[in-house]
């Protein structure tokens, strides 16, 4: 557990503290938490009462109905799993663009210390004893030293630390129930409560929840049984088909913290050993790949920046950024899914209704961008906006690190065309190979003309 914990500050634990506050900034769950459950260690220390935070503010970027609703839809049951627990809830949910900082400044004024997530976002500054735990990666991010520019140099020092890592986070207990009444901005969310809450809130109304998605951590571990039992057997040999649905969709649910990788991981390790499956290709992706993301963020100064691509990327990309585009597209008709590519189109189409793209067309749609795009900084720029702005786990490491491999990152030179140089290229009748595109093309066209998906 200590190499999760970074303390934040040198401030010491305030002695007229009341309670011991998490405030949950990434991992919007009470189990299988490392940071809650310091916590909770700690408020037992101090035989005081703890206090868990989160804060929806109206002022983050891309700030929608589809964001908001994912987040607040886990609120019920969370505020229920934390009474049950003898752990007092606060949900401060501001209507308007620059509330809220005097709330969160109060609730830290009475707190004895504070604990978060060490997590992407930037830490708080606090007057407080402060420390951020990391429960967002398997093996914490700390353990990796500098930066890894491959999976291939990521993968042996994630191999030798996992088995010490690899167990299930200890329950949460605390001593003292917090017993004093929820702050006066409190907001309590009932499910049926949540369309007024969002409509309240000064954000943008155009981008609405995808059907058939909904947050909160049981349809997080609906999701997960659904992978386990119909899906994991399919896995290696049907990930790269989109039509196939053999994917676990868990993305949404690990980007707001509903779901943890670790008790993924250990789901699909004790699901395979029991049905005498192989899981190697799912965790290779949940693990190496993923936390490969969490290491990149960490260590970048600029995630979504060309400046942060190898040198050979960066270099190719700029001795053809005058290279004839034809066609070009503007952001307004990528947006729209305007283009001459049903199969793109398509890709499109499914981020703006579903709010996510298969991973595998997700790669091809980013490299569309790259060659339909005036210059590589545009491209980047287009596909940054569209993905952080349409995908429920947009402003994601996974995202950005996703998003910059269409454009070299994590990968190597390519034999050189126009436009890419040597950075890998897509075709088209590349996916018509190795793809059912006709397959995913009905699937989408269905779902754009009924709102339903195939059967």
């Amino acid at each position: 557990m200590e190499q999760r914990i970074r303390k934040l500050n040198d401030a010491s634990v305030c002695a007229h503290g009341r309670y011991v506050l998490y405030w949950c900034r990434w991992n919007r769950r009470v189990d299988a938490n490392h940071a809650l459950a310091f916590a909770a260690g700690m408020a037992n220390q101090l035989d005081l009462p703890l206090l868990y935070l989160e804060n929806l503010t109206c002022d983050y970027p891309y700030a929608s109905d589809r964001l908001h609703t994912f987040a607040l839809e886990g609120m019920p049951e969370t505020a229920a799993r934390l009474r049950k627990l003898g752990i007092g809830c606060a949900l401060h949910l501001p209507r308007h663009r620059g509330q809220g900082g005097e709330a969160i400044a109060a609730a830290i004024r009475d707190a004895a210390a504070v604990v978060t997530d060490d997590c992407p976002l930037t830490p708080p500054e606090l007057d407080v004893a402060g420390y951020a735990v990391d429960s967002c990666c398997i093996v914490p991010a700390s353990c990796i030293p500098g930066r890894c520019y491959a999976a291939y140099s990521l993968r042996p020092k994630i191999r030798k630390l996992l088995p010490q890592f690899l167990h299930p986070v200890r329950p949460v207990r605390v001593r003292r129930p917090f017993a004093a009444p929820p702050p006066a901005w409190h907001t309590a969310v009932e499910a049926a409560g949540i369309a007024p809450l969002v409509a309240a809130c000064e954000i943008d109304h155009s981008v609405s929840p995808p059907a058939g998605l909904r947050g909160g951590r049981a349809q997080a571990k609906r999701r997960l049984k659904q992978f386990l039992h119909y899906r994991l057997r399919r896995y290696a040999r049907d990930k790269n088909e989109p039509s196939a649905h053999a994917t676990s969709e868990l993305s949404a649910y690990l980007h707001w913290g509903y779901l943890s990788s670790l008790e993924v991981a250990l789901a699909v390790r004790e699901y395979a050993e029991e049905h005498k499956l192989m899981a190697d290709e799912f965790l290779e992706e949940l693990i190496v790949r993923r936390e490969l993301a969490f290491n990149f963020v960490r260590h970048a100064a600029a995630p979504d920046s060309l400046d942060e691509l190898p040198e050979w990327a960066r270099r190719t990309l700029d001795l053809h950024r005058k290279d004839r585009r034809d066609p070009s597209y503007t952001l307004k008709q990528l947006e729209a899914a305007a283009t001459c590519d049903d199969l793109w189109n398509a890709a499109q189409t499914e981020l703006l209704l579903r709010g996510r793209i298969h991973g595998y067309y997700r790669m091809y749609w980013g490299k569309k961008i790259l060659e339909w795009s005036p210059s590589p900084r545009e491209a980047l720029a287009a596909a940054v906006y569209l993905n952080d702005r349409y995908t429920v786990d947009g402003q994601d490491p996974n995202g950005y690190a996703n998003i910059l491999w269409c454009f070299g990152l994590h990968d190597r030179p390519w034999p050189e065309r126009p436009i890419f140089g040597t950075v890998r290229w897509m075709s088209r009748a590349g996916m018509e190979r190795k793809t059912e595109v006709a397959a995913y093309l009905r699937e989408i066209e269905l779902l754009q003309r009924t709102g339903k998906e195939l059967a």
